[in-house]
Protein backbone atom coordinates (compact mmCIF):
# COMPACT_ATOMS: atom_id res chain seq x y z
CA UNK A 1 0.00 0.00 0.00
CA UNK A 2 0.76 3.76 -0.47
CA UNK A 3 0.63 6.30 2.87
CA UNK A 4 1.39 9.71 2.90
CA UNK A 5 3.66 11.22 5.22
CA UNK A 6 2.09 13.08 8.08
CA UNK A 7 3.47 15.56 10.33
CA UNK A 8 4.90 13.73 13.57
CA UNK A 9 5.59 10.51 11.44
CA UNK A 10 9.07 8.67 11.95
CA UNK A 11 9.80 5.13 10.44
CA UNK A 12 9.36 3.20 13.47
CA UNK A 13 6.25 3.87 14.41
CA UNK A 14 4.97 3.64 10.78
CA UNK A 15 6.55 0.04 11.01
CA UNK A 16 4.31 -0.23 14.80
CA UNK A 17 1.42 0.85 13.14
CA UNK A 18 1.35 -1.51 10.03
CA UNK A 19 3.24 -4.86 11.23
CA UNK A 20 6.26 -4.35 9.59
CA UNK A 21 10.43 -2.93 10.46
CA UNK A 22 12.17 -0.46 10.00
CA UNK A 23 14.61 -2.12 7.62
CA UNK A 24 11.65 -3.34 5.35
CA UNK A 25 10.42 0.26 5.08
CA UNK A 26 13.45 1.57 4.11
CA UNK A 27 14.14 -1.31 1.49
CA UNK A 28 10.47 -0.95 0.02
CA UNK A 29 11.46 3.11 -0.16
CA UNK A 30 15.05 3.58 -1.45
CA UNK A 31 14.87 6.95 -1.58
CA UNK A 32 15.08 7.01 2.21
CA UNK A 33 19.23 7.34 2.81
CA UNK A 34 18.73 8.29 6.37
CA UNK A 35 15.84 6.41 8.55
CA UNK A 36 15.52 9.49 11.05
CA UNK A 37 14.72 11.83 8.45
CA UNK A 38 11.26 11.14 6.15
CA UNK A 39 9.34 14.18 5.00
CA UNK A 40 5.76 15.51 5.25
CA UNK A 41 3.57 14.78 2.14
CA UNK A 42 6.34 12.54 0.87
CA UNK A 43 4.89 8.86 -0.34
CA UNK A 44 5.76 5.95 1.30
CA UNK A 45 5.67 2.16 0.15
CA UNK A 46 4.07 0.07 3.43
CA UNK A 47 5.46 -3.70 3.00
CA UNK A 48 2.70 -6.22 4.04
CA UNK A 49 3.16 -8.07 7.65
CA UNK A 50 2.06 -11.36 5.69
CA UNK A 51 4.04 -12.98 2.23
CA UNK A 52 1.71 -14.65 -0.50
CA UNK A 53 2.48 -18.08 -1.06
CA UNK A 54 1.01 -20.57 -3.48
CA UNK A 55 0.35 -22.94 -0.53
CA UNK A 56 -3.47 -23.00 -1.68
CA UNK A 57 -3.60 -22.45 -5.65
CA UNK A 58 -7.41 -22.59 -6.27
CA UNK A 59 -7.85 -19.52 -3.46
CA UNK A 60 -9.49 -16.91 -5.35
CA UNK A 61 -10.87 -13.58 -3.95
CA UNK A 62 -11.92 -9.62 -5.29
CA UNK A 63 -9.19 -8.23 -7.37
CA UNK A 64 -8.07 -4.49 -7.43
CA UNK A 65 -11.17 -3.65 -9.43
CA UNK A 66 -13.96 -6.27 -8.65
CA UNK A 67 -12.91 -7.93 -11.91
CA UNK A 68 -12.66 -11.26 -12.71
CA UNK A 69 -9.81 -12.95 -11.95
CA UNK A 70 -8.87 -15.52 -14.94
CA UNK A 71 -9.04 -14.58 -18.60
CA UNK A 72 -12.40 -13.91 -19.33
CA UNK A 73 -13.90 -16.25 -21.92
CA UNK A 74 -15.36 -13.58 -24.42
CA UNK A 75 -12.02 -11.29 -24.15
CA UNK A 76 -10.35 -9.98 -27.29
CA UNK A 77 -7.14 -9.64 -27.70
CA UNK A 78 -5.84 -9.02 -31.10
CA UNK A 79 -2.47 -8.73 -32.05
CA UNK A 80 0.26 -7.99 -29.17
CA UNK A 81 3.51 -6.16 -29.15
CA UNK A 82 6.15 -8.51 -29.13
CA UNK A 83 10.58 -8.16 -28.82
CA UNK A 84 13.43 -10.56 -29.23
CA UNK A 85 11.99 -13.12 -26.51
CA UNK A 86 8.42 -12.77 -27.35
CA UNK A 87 5.16 -11.04 -25.94
CA UNK A 88 5.71 -9.41 -22.45
CA UNK A 89 1.29 -10.28 -22.49
CA UNK A 90 1.90 -14.03 -23.39
CA UNK A 91 4.67 -14.49 -20.61
CA UNK A 92 3.04 -12.70 -18.25
CA UNK A 93 -0.54 -14.99 -18.87
CA UNK A 94 1.84 -17.72 -18.41
CA UNK A 95 2.25 -16.89 -14.50
CA UNK A 96 -2.09 -15.97 -14.03
CA UNK A 97 -3.04 -16.67 -10.28
CA UNK A 98 0.31 -16.69 -9.26
CA UNK A 99 1.61 -15.05 -6.19
CA UNK A 100 3.96 -12.68 -6.19
CA UNK A 101 5.93 -14.17 -3.30
CA UNK A 102 5.78 -17.36 -4.80
CA UNK A 103 6.89 -15.91 -8.40
CA UNK A 104 10.11 -14.77 -6.94
CA UNK A 105 11.37 -17.57 -5.96
CA UNK A 106 11.16 -19.02 -8.96
CA UNK A 107 14.50 -19.36 -10.63
CA UNK A 108 14.56 -18.75 -14.27
CA UNK A 109 12.06 -16.61 -16.05
CA UNK A 110 10.19 -14.11 -14.85
CA UNK A 111 10.81 -14.87 -11.26
CA UNK A 112 14.57 -14.64 -11.72
CA UNK A 113 14.42 -10.83 -13.23
CA UNK A 114 12.34 -10.07 -9.91
CA UNK A 115 13.76 -8.98 -7.29
CA UNK A 116 13.11 -10.30 -4.25
CA UNK A 117 13.43 -7.66 -1.26
CA UNK A 118 10.41 -6.05 -3.01
CA UNK A 119 7.65 -6.42 -0.61
CA UNK A 120 4.82 -8.54 -1.51
CA UNK A 121 2.02 -5.85 -1.88
CA UNK A 122 3.74 -3.60 -4.08
CA UNK A 123 5.32 -6.02 -6.73
CA UNK A 124 3.56 -4.25 -9.68
CA UNK A 125 6.45 -2.70 -11.43
CA UNK A 126 8.87 -5.27 -10.36
CA UNK A 127 6.61 -7.40 -12.35
CA UNK A 128 6.09 -5.46 -15.19
CA UNK A 129 9.67 -5.01 -15.08
CA UNK A 130 10.47 -8.59 -15.47
CA UNK A 131 7.87 -9.82 -18.33
CA UNK A 132 9.44 -7.12 -20.57
CA UNK A 133 12.82 -7.93 -19.70
CA UNK A 134 11.97 -11.63 -20.24
CA UNK A 135 10.64 -10.56 -23.72
CA UNK A 136 13.91 -8.33 -24.66
CA UNK A 137 12.30 -5.20 -24.61
CA UNK A 138 14.31 -3.42 -21.75
CA UNK A 139 17.55 -4.12 -20.42
CA UNK A 140 18.14 -5.31 -16.78
CA UNK A 141 19.44 -1.70 -15.64
CA UNK A 142 15.56 -0.52 -16.98
CA UNK A 143 14.03 -2.71 -14.71
CA UNK A 144 12.69 -0.27 -12.09
CA UNK A 145 10.08 -1.16 -9.14
CA UNK A 146 8.58 1.95 -8.85
CA UNK A 147 5.70 2.90 -11.42
CA UNK A 148 7.22 6.58 -11.76
CA UNK A 149 10.78 5.53 -12.25
CA UNK A 150 9.50 2.77 -14.82
CA UNK A 151 7.91 5.00 -16.91
CA UNK A 152 10.57 7.84 -16.61
CA UNK A 153 12.75 4.93 -18.41
CA UNK A 154 10.55 4.11 -20.50
CA UNK A 155 9.83 7.95 -21.65
CA UNK A 156 13.71 7.94 -22.21
CA UNK A 157 14.02 4.76 -24.46
CA UNK A 158 13.36 5.72 -28.14
CA UNK A 159 12.26 1.94 -28.61
CA UNK A 160 9.02 2.73 -26.53
CA UNK A 161 6.61 5.56 -27.74
CA UNK A 162 3.06 6.76 -25.34
CA UNK A 163 0.08 6.52 -27.28
CA UNK A 164 -3.36 6.21 -26.48
CA UNK A 165 -5.73 3.37 -24.82
CA UNK A 166 -7.57 3.15 -27.80
CA UNK A 167 -4.89 2.51 -30.01
CA UNK A 168 -2.79 -0.09 -27.26
CA UNK A 169 -1.60 -3.23 -27.71
CA UNK A 170 -1.57 -6.51 -25.33
CA UNK A 171 1.54 -6.16 -23.43
CA UNK A 172 1.52 -2.46 -23.40
CA UNK A 173 2.32 -0.68 -20.49
CA UNK A 174 -0.13 1.02 -18.58
CA UNK A 175 0.63 3.55 -15.95
CA UNK A 176 -2.48 4.64 -13.46
CA UNK A 177 -3.30 7.41 -10.59
CA UNK A 178 -4.55 5.06 -7.84
CA UNK A 179 -5.30 7.36 -4.84
CA UNK A 180 -2.35 8.93 -3.53
CA UNK A 181 -0.10 6.44 -5.36
CA UNK A 182 0.28 4.78 -9.12
CA UNK A 183 0.07 1.15 -10.35
CA UNK A 184 1.05 -0.01 -13.37
CA UNK A 185 -0.18 -3.41 -15.32
CA UNK A 186 0.05 -4.42 -18.97
CA UNK A 187 -2.88 -3.48 -21.45
CA UNK A 188 -4.88 -7.47 -22.06
CA UNK A 189 -7.44 -6.15 -24.72
CA UNK A 190 -11.07 -5.64 -24.54
CA UNK A 191 -14.21 -7.18 -22.93
CA UNK A 192 -17.11 -5.91 -23.93
CA UNK A 193 -15.81 -2.56 -24.39
CA UNK A 194 -14.23 -2.67 -21.44
CA UNK A 195 -10.02 -2.36 -21.55
CA UNK A 196 -8.65 -4.78 -19.58
CA UNK A 197 -5.30 -5.29 -17.32
CA UNK A 198 -2.73 -8.08 -16.58
CA UNK A 199 -0.42 -7.14 -13.45
CA UNK A 200 0.25 -8.05 -10.00
CA UNK A 201 -2.69 -6.84 -7.89
CA UNK A 202 -3.50 -6.39 -4.43
CA UNK A 203 -5.96 -9.34 -4.61
CA UNK A 204 -5.40 -11.62 -1.11
CA UNK A 205 -7.18 -11.44 1.38
CA UNK A 206 -3.98 -10.42 3.36
CA UNK A 207 -3.39 -7.40 1.11
CA UNK A 208 -0.36 -9.59 -0.79
CA UNK A 209 -0.28 -9.47 -5.26
CA UNK A 210 -1.20 -11.80 -7.16
CA UNK A 211 -1.17 -12.02 -10.94
CA UNK A 212 -4.68 -11.53 -12.58
CA UNK A 213 -6.46 -10.31 -15.90
CA UNK A 214 -9.10 -7.21 -14.92
CA UNK A 215 -10.70 -4.01 -15.58
CA UNK A 216 -9.39 -1.06 -13.82
CA UNK A 217 -11.02 2.35 -13.74
CA UNK A 218 -8.29 4.32 -12.48
CA UNK A 219 -6.77 7.73 -14.09
CA UNK A 220 -4.30 6.91 -16.84
CA UNK A 221 -1.21 8.77 -16.79
CA UNK A 222 0.65 6.75 -20.11
CA UNK A 223 -0.04 3.44 -22.04
CA UNK A 224 3.70 2.93 -23.63
CA UNK A 225 3.89 0.80 -26.67
CA UNK A 226 7.20 -1.02 -28.04
CA UNK A 227 7.81 0.10 -31.42
CA UNK A 228 11.27 -2.41 -31.51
Amino acid sequence: MSYRVQSGDNLSTLALRYGTTVDALQKANPQIKDVDLIYTGDTLNIPGAKDGFDSSPSRSGPNLTGGTTNQPANMTTGEGTKGPGGSPFDIARSHLNKNAGSLKLEGSGVGADMEDWVPNNVNCANFVSACLEQAGQISDAQHDNSVMGLQAKLDRDPNFKRVSLQDAKPGDVVSMKVGSGQHVVMFAGWENGKPMFIGSNNVNSDGSQRITISSMNYPIMSVHQYQG
